[in-house]
């Protein structure tokens, strides 16, 4: 079995959400010894996986087809997580969604996620089957190393004693952003580091501003070394999650496995797997973030480190490789 992993514009979207599922996708398959290509002018493959919606990947799965290849199409975009992004997205959502549906029926069979975007993708009436996958994590890769903690907190200049909260995502609202600036604004005793980026020009007024806030303790690097990256997660003192909208949320899985106490936004998308007061906090209002950011900082809520990193164990990427090898292996005797 050869399978076809193909990501239109991966270079553009590497550092993103989809790029990592992207790369764990790859180590999954190089865990499992199983045999794959990106190159998509390669023709003696077996599956092609198909992992974005635009023109070129519906071009290359119309053409498997023909060539009496298989498609499995991974869904890692809905118009739900669409919406209150970019300027625009609200009202051209509709249409996304249509668009995105006629991609994904190209799929013999369709993967997303988590259980909450399979249940987003049944209401679509795709009429193909919907396997819930986790993009899983890789747990070498971000495991907690105290050296990499000093290396981030010296490249911003923190102290030893400066309490740090940390969040990553690109310039859209949905990721709460504005909600992210505005707990800097109210507890300017604690630092406050947002990663990632993306083209201003595509976001709306409210990201303009809140990105351009000036604060004593508000931070945007854009994207950095994934060194630093790394030593945020293991150098500072809580990873805040205010998300509105996931189809899974890597980042949480990071920082799970980073061992760093973690509080997120309490959504369907985290039904299931992630526990408020088990292995993470869950807050829904600005006032409890608050409240909650407090407490954790100030030692006041008992940590959950370990809880959470048996979380992430359950997602480790040789296990993913399993779950899709059983999907390649069902959708080819089909």
């Amino acid at each position: 079995m050869k399978v076809l992993l193909y990501t239109e514009g991966l270079k553009k979207i590497g550092n993103s959400g989809l790029g990592k599922a992207v790369k764990h996708q790859m180590k999954a398959m190089e865990d499992n010894n199983v045999e794959y290509t990106t190159d998509p002018k390669c023709n003696d493959y077996d599956i092609a996986h198909i992992n974005f919606y635009g023109p070129k990947s519906y071009r290359l799965a119309k053409k498997a087809h023909k060539m009496g290849k298989k498609v499995v199409y991974h869904a890692h975009s809905t118009k739900e997580d669409f919406k209150n992004s970019f300027i625009f997205s609200n009202q051209i959502a509709p249409l996304f969604k249509w668009w995105i549906s006629k991609c994904y029926r190209l799929g013999d069979v369709i993967i997303a996620p988590t259980p909450y975007t399979k249940r987003l993708l049944e209401d679509y009436k795709l009429n193909r089957p919907i396997y819930a996958i986790s993009n899983g994590i890789d747990l070498k890769l971000f495991e907690k190393k105290e050296e990499l903690g000093k290396k981030f907190r010296d490249y911003f200049n923190f102290k030893d004693t400066d309490k740090v909260v940390i969040s990553c995502g690109i310039y859209i609202e949905r990721k709460g952003i504005l909600d992210f600036v505005e707990l800097a604004k109210r507890m300017p005793e604690y630092k406050f580091v947002w990663f990632g980026s993306s083209p201003l020009k595509y976001s709306t007024k409210a990201i303009k501003k809140a990105i351009n806030t000036k604060l004593d303790n508000l931070y945007f690097p854009g994207y950095v070394e994934l060194d630093i990256l790394k030593g945020g997660y293991s150098g500072a003192d809580l990873f805040l999650f205010p998300t509105y909208e996931e189809n899974e949320g890597i980042p949480v899985m990071e920082a799970a496995t980073s061992r760093i106490n973690i509080l997120v936004r309490d959504i369907p998308v985290f039904e299931g797997w992630l526990k408020d007061k088990e292995n993470v906090y869950m807050a829904s209002a600005i006032d409890e973030f608050e409240d909650l950011t407090k407490k954790i900082l100030n030692n006041e809520l008992p940590s959950l480190l370990d809880q959470a990193y048996e979380m992430a164990k359950t997602r480790e990427l040789t296990h993913v490789g399993k779950e899709l090898i059983s999907v390649y292996e069902n959708v080819l005797k089909d």
